[in-house]
């Protein structure tokens, strides 16, 4: 495993013996240092992974060496230690890009579970720039809007993937971007030169579906006025991406398993025997073992498929995804629009947040594309969002004689609903929310985390 080095700052002797003697016995490697002047030398440096600093220091802030550290090297995460009655200075450093913050006394178990959490997400940050720099040239990787710690693991794993040769699944409701991430793998894969063909098996009938896969020969049934090549062979040496695999008919099934098994199929009405090398990407919104207990999706086509999968999670596990999705797309239409629109209202902002999206990103972007058009001001307000958008959904899996959604689900929904409202009352202090809730502070972030919880007030204060 990789060396990791962490920086304490702290004028406090006592502290830093303390964190130290802690983090050196869990294999760290740790520097300290008792001014920001002499901390940020060893950021100068280089090779440093976290950074720890005290909040008040006689010759420079815990603000000052944020500001300071994101100079140097914005991938560096820095964590303020501040006393309770700093916190609200706390979140200020939060808004100049510091990663979280923690109270004194520090809570030793709060403080590793912090590290493991920045240690895997530079992990995955890490592998993802791999995929992001391969996908420059022919498939910007930025067209993929995320921040969540949820949607960085589906990118990590679709980089790892991309260089195999191994079929891929991709799950997911519809709206996700399921097709954004099958195209990610194809361009970072050693197919990106050769073509990626799509075909949607929803909008096809049975027919057409495997003409349509597989091609036909002239005359093999009314209206084949002449061959067809299939997009089989058109995806020769590429990748052919199927979306919504589990509409496809147990008939055509059988053909697909003998072309993942054997590479080779024939056209409809044909002899001929053709050889294929196609790299497979499936997705489908369906529940793919429901339809094989009742016999209407082949098992063995299944695990044929099924060989790596990747699950997007929907837009409502992933909050924190929102605020920068809304940003990407105000731009993206004011632009395409000609309107001078540069942001959203706290308020509708808040209201977003507190959406369920059935729809996920997809319904998100037509949402803000309609808001933008329709906004009379530079800001998008509660106005400019479509009627009867409301807290609908959100109350419906709130009612607890609403049985149409399943009680993990709900259940999850009435603790958010508590989280949230806690930390508005208290203006985004989670300690005071934490309070409020009868819960730890510590707990509170872990149900947060759990939850996915976005902290808006704490972020916009």
């Amino acid at each position: 495993m990789k060396e990791f080095r962490i920086l304490l700052i702290d004028d406090e002797p006592a502290q830093i013996i303390s964190l130290k003697s802690f983090l050196k016995r869990r294999n760290y490697t740790v520097l300290t240092a008792n001014s920001g002047t002499e901390g940020l030398k060893f950021v100068q440096e280089g090779n440093i992974d976290l950074v720890f600093t005290d909040f008040r220091m006689p010759d420079m802030s815990g603000l000052e060496v944020v500001r300071a550290v994101k100079k140097i090297n914005p991938e560096i995460p820095v964590v303020v230690i501040t006393a309770f009655s700093q916190t609200e200075d706390a979140v200020k450093v939060m808004k100049e890009g510091a990663y979280d913050y923690i109270s004194k006394p520090v809570d030793l178990d709060e403080l590793e579970l912090l590290i493991n959490k920045i240690r895997e997400r530079n992990y995955l940050v890490s592998e993802n720039k791999l995929l992001r720099e391969q996908l420059q040239e022919k498939f910007k990787f930025d067209a993929i809007i995320s921040q969540s710690g949820e949607m960085e693991k589906v990118l990590n794993t679709a980089a790892r993937v991309a260089k195999s040769k191994a079929t891929v699944l991709i799950r997911g409701e519809s709206g996700t971007g399921k097709e954004l991430i099958a195209k990610a793998i194809h361009y970072a894969s050693e197919r990106k030169d050769k073509p990626l063909i799509t075909v949607n098996c929803a909008a096809l009938t049975e027919s057409l579906l495997e003409s349509e896969l597989f091609g036909h020969e002239k005359g093999s049934f009314t209206g084949a006025v002449s061959r067809r090549i299939g997009r089989f062979e058109q995806a020769d040496g590429g990748t052919l991406f199927i979306d919504e695999v589990g509409d496809i008919p147990l008939k055509t099934q059988v053909k697909l398993l003998r072309v993942l098994q054997f590479g080779e199929f024939e056209r409809v009405g044909g002899n001929e025997t053709i050889k294929t090398d196609v790299r497979v990407i499936a997705a489908t919104n369906r529940n793919l073992e429901e339809l094989i207990a009742r016999g209407l999706f082949r098992e063995d086509l299944f695990y044929r498929i099924n060989v790596v999968t990747i699950h997007i999670p929907p837009l409502r596990e992933r909050k924190a995804d929102i605020p920068i999705l809304i940003r990407h797309f105000i731009e993206k239409f004011a632009q395409e629009n000609g309107k001078n629109v540069t942001g959203i209202s706290k308020e509708a902002q808040d209201y977003l947040m507190r959406y369920h999206f059935p729809g996920n990103v997809r319904e998100l972007e037509n949402i803000i594309e309609r808001a933008v058009v329709m906004a009379r001001d530079e800001i998008i307000t509660t106005a400019d969002l479509p009627p009867g958008l409301s807290t609908t959904t959100e109350r419906d899996i709130l009612d607890p004689y609403n049985f149409s959604d399943p009680y993990p689900e709900k259940v999850a929904a009435f603790e958010r609903a508590m989280i949230e409202k806690a930390l508005e009352v208290k203006q985004g202090n989670q300690t005071q929310a934490a309070k409020l809730l009868g819960i730890s502070e510590r707990h509170l972030r872990s149900r947060m985390q759990k939850l996915n919880i976005v902290n808006t007030k704490k972020l916009l204060a």
